[in-house]
């Protein structure tokens, strides 16, 4: 990643055609759009690329889109090292956006059943908390398998290494924010997050939670070229600039309206502009976001990993902090950006949605063949089966299916001892003080033969 390209001035460009043309600089200026005939918000880096519209250069046309952006701008009260204001603007492309996560984040959507369930709400909340803590984590350059953090969550066993503290620091992390629904943002919110997200990773575990100093130099660099690509303020404006972000993120100005999500996108953007601590501020920034989304009403980002879809191509997120800070201030690189990712993490639900519910219906299927069974499964159990059809020799443990469902021990416990020794589906073998479950080969025949 580089530091975009200058800009070109427009106030100079639109002067010299106003000089050379005033005919045609009055039609760019009533007829130019903020973005550009597909709908997108480009940056001049993108936008110098692509052919202008009829006898404009792309100067021109560059000068006549900053015209109508500056049209729509809004200032959000929160300021940059040069006490700068910091905009956005809302194209009808956000807008659209916005009534969309309005319509399937905080309403009735088409797979709420399936997520307000009972049965199965607290297993997808759990396997969101395990999502988000690995991706957000690996961003971060956490190094271990999917499977291995999992099973670490899962099986509630102490992390064996620097990567596997991250993702386990991150996943309570995400426990702690949805604990302070309806909370105040305050500093002490922020730096005990911090403080959650880098237990037992870094080199002086004293400045967890605590925000960097003078003595620290923090940047932000291209790892491959070695160059400075984002300088944060001054240590010693840090602790105002906290209190500013908790006072945005909690006050509503009856004459300036930020919409929710808009605001805790603005939220992850000043955390990751103004980088407080000497670690772990990306992973601050992206819990931060969700705690405010969440906060106001927008019940399926619990159950939603935007770090999986930002991990997919890490550039394009850094590239709009960098477009954002470059051009005059204008979130709104960032704002699209991320509208994207949330986008695509929720169709990535629902596709996960609708994929289990296929697998619960097929086994449902197989187990409703054989009438003894049927109505006397619940939905992990359900579950656990689908998973056993396609694992045989697999091994259930009490512990890993409690985490994996968000459930009691007492429960978790019941759910495997009636699929051993009541229906004899799994085989119960004794390990230590407890037991584990054993999924057979012959399962199916198990379930075609099971007589009461």
């Amino acid at each position: 990643m580089k530091i975009p390209i200058t800009l070109p001035d427009p106030h100079k460009t639109l002067n010299e055609l106003i000089e050379k043309n005033p005919d045609k600089a009055y039609k760019l200026f009533a007829q130019s759009e903020p973005v550009d005939n597909k709908g997108r918000y480009l940056h001049w880096e993108k936008l110098k690329h692509i052919e202008p519209p009829k006898d404009l250069t792309s100067e021109e046309w560059w000068a006549g889109v900053k015209f109508a952006r500056q049209k729509l701008y809004k200032n959000v009260y929160l300021f940059d090292k040069n006490q700068d204001s910091f905009r956005f603007s809302t194209p009808d492309s956000i807008l659209k956006d916005l009534h969309w996560l309005d319509q399937n984040t905080s309403g009735r959507i088409s797979a709420d059943e399936q997520v307000i369930n009972p049965q199965m709400k607290n297993t997808y909340l759990m396997s969101s908390l395990v999502n988000e803590a690995i991706n957000s984590s690996q961003l971060e350059g956490a190094a271990t398998t999917w499977q291995d953090a999992k099973e670490m969550i899962r099986q509630s066993r102490k992390p064996k290494d620097y990567s596997e503290q991250m993702i386990f620091n991150n996943y309570k992390a995400m426990q702690f924010i949805r604990e302070l629904k309806g909370e105040k943002l305050t500093p002490s919110i922020i730096f005990e997050l911090h403080r959650i997200l880098t237990e037992k990773t870094l080199k002086d575990q004293d400045i967890a939670g605590k925000l960097r100093t003078k003595t620290d130099k923090v940047y932000v660099v291209d790892s491959q070229h070695s160059k400075i690509l984002h300088e944060p303020p001054n240590a010693d404006e840090l602790a105002e600039r906290i209190k500013l972000l908790c006072k945005f993120a909690n006050e509503e100005r009856p004459k300036v309206f930020i919409h929710p999500i808009l605001k805790a996108i603005l939220l992850h953007f000043m955390m990751g502009y103004d980088h407080p601590f000497v670690d772990g501020n990306g992973r601050t920034a992206r819990a931060l976001f969700y705690w405010a989304a969440s906060n106001k009403g927008y019940w399926l980002m619990d159950f939603i990993s935007i770090s999986q879809i930002i991990k997919q191509a890490p550039a394009q997120y850094g590239k709009a902090f960098l477009y954002s800070e470059c051009d005059e201030n204008d979130t709104t690189y960032f704002i699209v950006h991320q509208l994207s990712v949330i986008k695509k993490a929720i169709k990535n639900l629902f596709k996960y949605i609708n994929k289990k519910t296929e697998e619960i219906n097929e086994a449902q299927k197989i187990l409703s063949a054989n009438t003894k069974l049927k109505g006397k499964l619940n939905y992990r159990q359900l579950a656990l089966l689908k998973h056993a059809f396609k694992h045989p020799n697999f091994v259930y443990k009490i512990n890993e299916h409690q985490k994996s469902h968000n459930i009691v021990n007492q429960t978790a416990r019941k759910d495997l001892l009636t699929l051993s020794d009541e229906l004899k589906l799994l085989i119960k073998r004794e390990e230590g003080k407890g037991f584990i479950f054993i999924s057979p080969g012959n399962l199916i025949e198990k379930i075609e033969k099971i007589k009461f």
